[in-house]
């Protein structure tokens, strides 16, 4: 999943950041770098799960893009009370920005998995939010670009014309040829065209 349109939608949709809002594919290295002020909020990919193959001529998946915003705050107290009623107030409005959004055309409704605390010191709390949405691996015709090998493979196929079917009969069977048949004779030939 493309995490940019993501930091674009949040950078919109969530003013309590007020554009403190980054992206990338690995926090520590992010937050390294971005430095933002506080509160921010990273968007980082955290991997996809696959079900299995539902059709049995080519391959077609349901995958879970998952991802996470990792919400930074100040922490005032050591015991971390006003950062968590602050993580309540984010996750509210991460959630309003969120949840039910497509992050593309291909993709499902984001839904919300879960979040925990990663860490809190005397200088930053850091809590991270969960989120997923589902997209369909495969292509639903043949006009849509091909997304799998079997898809491009089919794709350079030369389109079907027609066919040509000679047929050898079981009976009746020439017993100086072979018995019991097929033979090795033709007893009919039929062609068909595909007319567009």
């Amino acid at each position: 999943m493309k995490v940019t349109p993501i930091v674009a939608h949040l950078r919109e949709y969530c003013p309590s950041f007020a554009q403190r809002v980054a992206g990338g594919i690995d926090f520590e290295a992010v937050a390294a770098s971005a430095k933002l002020s506080r509160p921010s909020a990273y968007v980082i990919p955290i991997g996809d799960k696959a079900g299995n193959n539902d059709i049995q001529t080519g391959v077609r998946q349901d995958i879970s893009d998952k991802f996470d915003v990792v919400l930074v705050l100040d922490t005032q107290d050591e015991r971390g009370q006003e950062a968590a009623d602050l993580v309540h107030v984010f996750r509210a409005e991460l959630w309003r920005a969120l949840i039910g959004w497509k992050p593309g055309p291909e993709y499902d409704l984001i839904e919300y998995e879960g979040g925990e605390l990663i860490s809190i010191n005397r200088n930053r709390t850091i809590y991270r939010f969960t989120f997923a949405s589902d997209f369909q691996l495969g292509r639903n015709s043949a006009d849509q670009p091909a997304e799998t090998w079997h898809e491009y493979e089919l794709d350079g196929l030369p389109p079907f014309t027609g066919m040509t079917i000679n047929m050898d009969c079981i009976d009746p069977a020439d017993p100086n040829l072979q018995s019991p048949g097929p033979d090795g004779r033709i007893e009919v030939k039929f062609s068909g065209d595909v007319t567009p």
